[in-house]
C-alpha cells in the first residue's frame, strides 16, 4: 500500500523544515520527504495536508497507565505522601481495573499525537489476574507501539523501604515474573509494537540485589533498564541515610549507567551527574506537569541537553500529571525551562525534539523513530494549524509547541490511521473513556471493600 500526504508543512527533525512538501509511504515505511506536490502514483491514497503540520509520532518515556483510575487524589501531597496515601489503594486492583485504565489511558495519548508509549507497571498484588498482559492487550486492540516495562518492589517497610509490605514481592518472584514477561511479549524486530523492558520502581522501594540482578537479566536477554531517579529531595536524603552516597552514585555503584538504561524524572542532578548521563549515554524521561504537581522541582533539561545528555518526555501516571496530553507537555517542558533560566533556555523546536527524537534514543529506536525520514518507520502526526484562531501564528511549529494542542487531523502508526480528526478510529472512543471512569469506580470499591479509603488531601 503506498500513502501520500500532499501539500503539508514538514518538521522532520532530523533536517530543514519543508514549507510546502509531501511524504510518500510505502508499507509501514516512510520512503520519501521532499519539497513540491506528491508525484503521481497509480492505486496510491492521498491525503491533503493543506493546512497541516507534520511531525514525527509523539513518544512517550515514563508512564504508569493503571493511575489512571486514582486519579484526583492526595491533591496536595508531596511525593512521599502521595505515595503512602495511594500505594494501599493500587494494592487493590485486578486485571480489569488495569486493562480499562490502559484503555483510557493509551486512547489519550493517541489523542494528543502520540504513536509510542512506554508503561512502568510495578504494583502486582498477588491474585488480581495478568496485570501486564492486561495493558499489552489494551495497547494491541488500539495499535500504537508500546514499551511495558515490568516493574517491581522487594524493599518494603520493614527492610527501610517506603511502600507498605502488603505491595512488594519476593526477588525470586520478581526475576521469575520479568524473565518470563521479557520471553513471552518482547519483539525486537524493526517495525515491533511490542517491547519489553526491566524496571525495579526506584531506590526507596527496590534493594540492592534487585537492582543488581535486574541489570544482569536485562543486559543477558538484550532489552533495556529503567527506574525512577533523583525525583525529590526526600529521595536524595533518603539515599544519603540508607546507602551513603546520592542517587546517581548509588545508581553507578549498581551499574545502572549505560546507553541501556533511561531514568524517569533526574530533576535533582549536580554537574557531575549530569556529566556521567552525556559521559555513558544514559537517558532521561522528564515530566514537567507531574513535577510541577507535586512539587519535585524542575528538572535541568536545558543545561543536560547543553552538556550531551539524552532527555525525552514523559506524562507520567494520571495520577500525578490529571488528564495530561503529551503534545502539552512540550508546552510544559518549554514554559518551566525559560521561567527558570531566562527565554532562550529551550525553543519550540527543542522542545519537539524530545517529544520525538529524544524519546525514541531513550526507548534505543532512534534508527526506526522520532524523525521523518526515509527508511523510518511511518509513524506521523498531522497537526491542523490553520484554524480560524491557531492561524493567526505563522509559524506552526511555534503553534504546536508555544499554545495549546492544535487539533489532530491524523495519527499514523506504520503508515495506518489510529486518530482522524480528532477521534479514534482503531477502537471505540466513548467505550475507552467509559472503561477508565469504571477503572476509576471499580478500584475505589475493590480498597474500600479491603478497608482502605482513599482521600483527595493528605492531613
Amino acid at each position: 500500500m503506498t500513502l501520500l500526504i500532499d501539500n503539508v508543512y514538514v518538521a522532520p527533525v532530523s533536517g530543514p523544515e519543508i514549507e510546502s512538501g509531501h511524504l510518500r509511504i510505502d508499507g509501514d515505511r516512510i520512503t520519501q520527504v521532499a519539497p513540491g506536490p506528491a508525484p503521481d502514483v497509480p492505486g496510491a491514497t492521498r491525503i491533503d495536508g493543506t493546512g497541516c503540520l507534520a511531525t514525527p509520532g509523539l513518544v512517550n518515556t515514563h508512564h504508569h497507565l493503571y493511575q489512571w483510575a486514582s486519579q484526583g487524589l492526595a491533591q496536595d501531597a508531596t511525593l512521599f505522601e502521595w505515595l503512602v496515601s495511594l500505594y494501599q489503594v493500587w494494592s487493590a486492583m485486578d486485571a480489569e481495573v488495569v486493562h480499562g485504565a490502559a484503555a483510557a489511558g493509551l486512547g489519550y495519548l493517541a489523542l494528543s499525537g502520540c504513536t509510542t508509549s512506554s508503561d512502568h507497571h510495578y504494583v502486582f498484588p498477588k491474585g488480581r489476574g495478568d496485570l501486564f498482559a492486561a495493558e499489552i492487550e489494551a495497547a494491541r486492540e488500539l495499535g500504537i507501539r508500546f514499551h511495558p516495562a515490568r516493574g517491581s518492589m522487594d524493599r518494603g517497610r520493614s527492610r527501610g523501604g517506603l511502600p507498605p509490605d502488603v505491595v512488594v514481592e519476593d526477588l525470586d518472584e520478581i526475576l521469575a515474573a520479568t524473565a518470563e514477561a521479557v520471553d513471552a511479549y518482547h519483539d525486537p524486530s524493526f517495525s515491533s509494537k511490542l517491547r519489553v523492558a526491566v524496571a525495579p520502581c526506584s531506590p526507596f522501594s527496590a534493594s540492592a540485589e534487585l537492582m543488581v540482578q535486574a541489570a544482569e537479566l536485562a543486559r543477558a536477554k538484550g532489552v533495556r533498564l529503567h527506574t525512577h531517579l533523583a525525583e525529590t529531595l526526600d529521595e536524595d536524603e533518603h539515599c544519603l541515610e540508607q546507602f551513603g552516597l546520592r542517587p546517581v552514585d548509588y545508581m553507578e555503584k549498581l551499574g545502572w549507567l549505560g546507553p541501556d538504561v533511561w531514568f524517569a524524572h533526574t530533576v535533582h542532578l549536580s554537574d557531575h551527574d549530569i556529566d556521567r548521563f552525556a559521559e555513558t549515554g544514559t537517558g532521561s524521561a522528564h515530566c514537567p506537569s507531574s513535577n510541577g504537581r507535586l512539587g519535585a522541582g524542575i528538572a535541568r533539561v536545558s543545561e543536560m541537553l547543553r552538556r550531551g545528555a539524552n532527555v525525552g518526555l514523559g506524562v507520567d501516571g494520571n495520577a500525578s500529571s490529571e488528564l495530561t496530553p503529551l503534545a502539552g507537555e512540550m508546552r510544559q517542558a518549554l514554559l518551566f525551562q525559560r521561567a527558570r533560566y531566562g527565554p532562550t533556555a529551550l525553543t519550540a523546536r527543542q522542545a519537539l525534539e524530545l517529544a520525538t527524537l529524544g524519546g525514541a534514543r531513550n526507548l534505543g529506536r532512534q534508527d526506526e523513530l522520532g524523525t521523518l525520514e526515509p527508511g523510518k518507520l511511518a509513524d506521523v502526526a498531522l497537526w491542523r494549524v490553520d484554524g480560524a484562531f491557531t492561524s493567526a501564528v505563522t509559524d506552526p511549529v511555534c503553534a504546536l509547541v508555544f499554545g495549546p494542542q492544535p487539533p489532530l487531523a491524523r495519527l499514523l502508526v506504520g503508515g495506518e490511521t489510529v486518530v482522524a480528526d480528532d477521534e479514534l478510529k482503531t477502537v471505540s472512543q466513548d467505550a475507552s473513556g467509559r472503561a477508565g471512569a469504571e477503572a476509576h469506580r471499580r478500584l475505589l470499591r475493590l480498597a474500600e471493600e479491603q478497608g482502605f479509603t482513599a482521600r483527595k488531601e493528605v492531613h
